[in-house]
């Protein structure tokens, strides 16, 4: 079975309203829908010696994900402060604990090269090693969130094979001008997820479309990861790009349906 490694920030996601704790992270939440769609993940991240830490490793663990890799470091987890609101999901305050240090081992970059595909994002602190994970054998993913003109996302792209950003506002052609420009440091593919206007895809000769699949919506967090976790899983077993994000949208769906990223 192919192999996702999913390297960067977790984060508990502490909603306010109801005092709950959710867990997530891009990453996290990757790995997490990669086992949800029968695939096979890992992730390698921080987390402090508190309870939240204790309980988010359980819980990866519960979900299949392998963590053997996961740093436990002397401090607290991330915790992201999040309003609820009409659906939405509205972050506040956010402190980012050990993973502030973050920083990949040799052993972490051999173990992540060992995947098929290696998948991070903006607050990872994982953006410089995305080239020697590559000369290991592996794809590479990133996810440059709202921001791909940040320094980690301008970082990670030349080491990137396939880029996601999200982009709600652009017109059809101005999007297609963003994709052209963020394919131009390396990325074989560039992905756009566009809300309810669904995704665009560029691979450098073409770009695709693809709407949402319609669902009721209670809960919007973690539903731009699922989309990329579903994405990548389709990639690995061999589908071509408009397959791949249809089957993104579908992972969007599901995860849309319920409170939390998972």
């Amino acid at each position: 079975m192919k192999r996702i490694g999913c390297v960067g920030d977790n984060c508990v996601d502490h909603y306010r309203q109801t005092g709950e704790d959710h867990f997530g992270g891009n990453p996290v939440n990757v790995a997490v829908y990669t086992r949800r769609l029968g695939g096979n993940a890992s992730y390698v991240g921080a987390v402090g010696t508190d309870s939240r830490g204790a309980a988010m490793l359980e819980a990866l663990r519960g979900r299949g994900v392998d963590v053997s890799h996961v740093h436990v470091d002397e401090g607290s987890t991330a915790v992201t402060y999040v309003e609820h609101i009409n659906g939405d999901r509205v972050f506040g305050d956010y402190s980012e604990g050990v993973m502030a240090q973050f920083a990949l081992t040799e052993e972490d970059i051999a173990f992540l090269g060992s995947h098929d595909l290696v998948v991070s994002g903006l607050w990872g602190h994982a953006e410089g090693y995305l080239s020697r994970i590559r000369q290991h054998g592996a794809i590479t993913a990133f996810d440059c969130s709202d921001r791909p003109e940040d320094p980690a996302a301008q970082t990670a792209l030349p080491g990137t094979d396939i880029a996601f950003f999200s982009d709600d506002g652009s017109d059809d052609e101005a999007l297609r001008q963003r994709l052209r420009q963020l394919a131009a440091p390396g990325p074989r593919i560039v992905v756009a997820t566009r809300g309810s206007r669904g995704s665009m895809a560029y691979d450098g000769q073409r770009f695709y479309e693809q709407g949402i699949v319609p669902c009721r919506v209670v809960d919007t967090m973690g539903a731009g990861d699922s989309f990329i976790a579903g994405f990548l899983h389709g990639y690995l077993e061999g589908l071509d790009i408009p397959a791949c994000m249809a089957a993104g949208a579908q992972c969007s769906a599901v995860t849309l349906a319920y409170e939390g990223a998972w």
